[in-house]
């Protein structure tokens, strides 16, 4: 139990937030694999289910000789995408056009020039997207053992 305390530990000091166009971001030394799994943990340990997981990265890298490019964007990229029963009726009865935020996203992502593994979402409105907000990034930062 000592040695995942301590990892976790190091992995909480090792990851850097960011918050700019819309988007909440951490880094992490982690590889993309720990990152995912504990992406999938969090989201499970939340009592949700993972609806659908796009391969962004490898679509991209397939495409790529096909639309005329040859700059690689990512080693890796996956986006988990899952809703929340409770919280998505909750939001969309204080407003029905909440639904453009259903389901909820998470992206993991490794860029070839940094190696380093990032994890986030975009932002949710003011008001009751907030709690929406509040639990996707609980989600991504237990992902990465900062909480």
């Amino acid at each position: 139990m000592k040695p995942f305390i301590l990892a976790a530990a190091l992995a909480a000091a090792a990851a850097t937030t960011a918050f700019a166009d819309g988007m909440v971001s951490y880094s992490t030394e982690d590889s993309f694999e720990d990152v995912v799994f504990g992406l999938e943990n969090a989201i499970l340990d939340q009592g949700l289910v993972i609806d659908a997981v796009s391969h962004v990265g490898e679509m991209l890298e397939r495409t790529r000789a096909d639309v005329g490019s040859n700059v690689t964007i990512f080693t890796h990229a996956d986006v988990y995408s899952f809703c929340s029963a409770n919280l998505s009726r909750k939001v969309m009865e204080a407003d029905p056009m909440n639904i453009r935020f259903c389901p909820y996203d998470i992206f993991v992502a490794v860029q070839p020039d940094t190696g380093k593994t990032t994890i986030g979402y975009r932002e949710f409105p003011d008001g009751p997207m907030q709690e929406v907000q509040a639990l996707v990034d609980t989600i991504t930062r237990a992902a990465i053992g900062m909480d």
